[in-house]
């Protein structure tokens, strides 16, 4: 069975057992208890309006607190030698969904 769960504004598409990466999520969070936006089980799927009653989404949280890759970021104007450079890291927690219900 799968599910369509939100996260942090995002939409993800998980089944149970499947790890993933969301937004950073507070502090001390060990256990996630979701709504469901859609099941798929099989070929009969449920859209819930706006979720799917009785359908619940368990996770728990692996890791805390991953960073992403480096992203860089160069500001340049040609011809005035002008140029700036930054670099950014994602932070991001992963889950890991324990069973859909």
């Amino acid at each position: 069975m799968k599910a369509v769960i939100k996260v942090g504004g995002k939409q993800y598409l998980v089944a149970e057992k499947e790890t993933l990466l969301v937004d950073l999520l507070p502090e001390g969070t060990k256990e996630l208890t979701l709504d469901a936006l859609l099941t798929v089980d099989g070929e009969k799927s449920v859209l819930g309006t706006p979720t799917v009653k009785g359908v619940k989404v368990s996770a728990k949280v692996v890791e805390p607190l991953v960073k992403g890759d480096k992203i860089r970021v160069i500001r340049y104007k040609s011809k005035k030698r002008v140029h700036k450079e930054n670099g950014h890291r994602q932070k991001y927690s992963q889950i890991e969904v324990t069973s859909i219900k």
